[in-house]
């Protein structure tokens, strides 16, 4: 599968907006990312909760919502402007994908929905209200949003989303001819064809990937990921989920794929969470050539030696029970 893409390309995606996060144990959801991720609880209703990570401009961050199973709920994209969301919205309408209009979306402006090839569900808007700090968070430096939490995991910002899919090509090549994103990386299997894609919407080395599902279910999640500032607030935040009775799945330590230091733990409602950070590392060059990685050298494990543990490739969410 040709993975090239062109520079020349407008860029009508600024960057991942906030997600809904489903979790059959809300309060208990709540209760992880305010007390050991440091997230701030801005808004709720009968179903949901809203939180926000402290440098995020945009007034949430994360839509904890209340049901059955966990999983992803829907992905919202802002856009690189009014005339780049009605651009996009037309070419993702013409593939069959959209999905109508929502205006009730909480504190965004109109919401073009839709959903990938594999079902994960979207939501591009430009308008947003921005956060608001009161007086308990107002930061000290106005190039802020909020001020500096000081305790748990301290998470800066949403990094980016992994999802599960059940055809690999299909998404990978929605990403790259109607979104516009630029694959910085991936994993081919033994043909050639692509078993794991990491995409990138702007100058990060990347914001959206999709693994391939080893059960073939569709619209399943893999992890969110949330960024820190240092490594060693990574190094610390283990030592917190340890004293909080967090499951800790694997890491810290360093992926090989985008060098990325990670941990990853599982919230109270099964998803599975990764607190990263991937340094000063970002994909400055416009005909940036994407990176393969083969089944061989996967097998070498992560940077530095550690082995990738069972549970990364066998468990998502919703949990489903494998194909006979």
């Amino acid at each position: 599968m040709s993975l090239t893409h062109d520079p020349d390309r407008r860029r009508d995606i600024a960057h991942v907006g906030p997600i809904e996060l489903y979790t059959p144990v809300l309060e208990e959801s709540r209760d992880f990312f305010v007390e050991v991720m440091a997230l701030r609880e801005v808004h709720r209703d009968d179903d949901s909760v809203y939180l926000h990570t402290w440098d995020d401009y945009q007034s949430w961050t994360i839509r904890l919502v209340r049901r059955g199973a966990a999983g992803i709920g829907r992905t919202y994209l802002r856009a690189a402007g009014p005339e780049a969301r009605d651009r996009l919205a037309a070419q993702i309408e013409a593939t069959g994908l959209g999905r109508g209009v929502a205006t009730d979306v909480h504190h965004l402006g109109e919401v073009y929905l839709f959903a990938d090839p594999d079902g994960h569900e979207f939501g591009l808007y430009w308008d947003v209200e921005w956060y608001r700090p009161d007086a308990t968070d107002t930061p000290a430096l106005k190039n802020q949003a909020a001020a500096y939490p000081g305790r748990g995991a301290n998470l800066r910002r949403l990094d980016h989303v992994n999802y599960l899919t059940a055809d690999v090509p299909a998404t990978s090549a929605f990403l790259r001819d109607v979104l516009g994103a630029r694959c910085t990386e991936q994993i081919v299997k033994d043909d050639g064809g692509p078993q794991a894609v990491w995409y990138s919407l702007g100058n990060k080395t990347y914001d959206l990937v999709y693994t391939e599902d080893w059960t073939g279910t569709r619209g399943r999640l893999h992890h969110i990921a949330f960024a820190t500032d240092t490594r060693e607030e990574i190094l610390r935040t283990a030592d917190v989920c340890l004293d909080a009775g967090v499951h800790i799945e694997t890491g810290p330590h360093k992926h090989a794929i985008q060098q990325t230091f990670f941990l990853y733990v599982w919230e109270p409602g099964g998803n599975r969470i990764e607190i990263c950070n991937a340094g000063a590392r970002l994909i400055l060059a416009p005909d940036w050539k994407t990176i393969s990685w083969t089944r061989e050298e996967r097998a070498k494990g992560q940077a530095w030696g550690l082995k990738t543990i069972d549970t990364f490739h066998t468990h998502g969410t919703p949990v489903v029970p494998p194909a006979p």
